[in-house]
């Protein structure tokens, strides 16, 4: 029985992402009641910066557990991420744990959060894998999109890969939708067509949201 991450650890790591983001950063939050209150859900995000992760755990309604790269999970990170409830993946296998525990949080009516561009980059949701699809249909959950907008073109950034210190950080909450045809199918052509639904709902959303914040 593969354990299922904490709930009561990922709370913990909201509050602290909550205290951080706002610490360091200036967000304004667009949208957050679009989030269902309760049922599994998955929060898909798009990644541009390193803050992405966890500007979204500290400013979400509710507690969320990331799927993050196992390469962060080093030295005191690995237990400190693990006891806030994060789940540790291998992007270079299929890592059946990592797989199984995403599966728990969504069986357990919990919040996933995945960047569906499987690294950072852009944040233009121009290449989406496979496995938000996955997720969606075996999981029975809605998606959310949900679009970090920073300061990434603007000078001022001490550390690449992070927007300027107390600038102005938008996160933009989009509808949930159903990423499945409805028939439950997970066969290989429908999680394709699943994949290629979601693309273009975060897209959409992505644009709207910049149309929104002026970004």
């Amino acid at each position: 029985m593969t354990d299922v991450p904490s709930t009561r650890g990922a709370e913990v790591g909201r509050r602290i992402g909550v205290g951080l983001m706002y610490g360091l950063w200036k967000p304004r939050v667009l949208g957050s009641w679009r989030v269902p209150a309760a049922g599994p859900v998955i929060l898909a995000v798009n990644h541009a910066h390193n803050i992405d992760g966890p500007m979204v755990m500290g400013v979400a309604p509710r507690p969320t557990h990331f799927l993050i790269k196992k390469e962060a999970f080093v030295g005191p990170l690995d237990p400190f991420l693990t006891g806030i409830g994060q789940v540790k993946v291998d992007r270079h296998s299929t890592d059946r744990t990592a797989i199984a525990r995403a599966l728990g949080v969504l069986e357990q009516g919990g919040v996933l959060g995945i960047f569906p561009e499987g690294t950072r980059g852009e944040g233009d949701f121009a290449s989406i894998r496979a496995g938000l699809a996955y997720f969606a249909v075996r999981g029975g959950a809605p998606i959310v999109p949900v679009a970090v907008l920073g300061s990434s073109d603007r000078p001022g950034r001490l550390i690449k890969a992070l927007p300027p210190l107390r600038s102005r950080v938008d996160v933009v909450f989009g509808d949930p939708f159903d990423a499945g045809d409805g028939s439950g199918r997970r066969t290989r052509k429908a999680l394709d067509e699943a994949t290629a639904r979601i693309q273009k709902q975060l897209t959409a959303h992505l644009e709207n949201a910049r149309r929104l914040t002026g970004r």
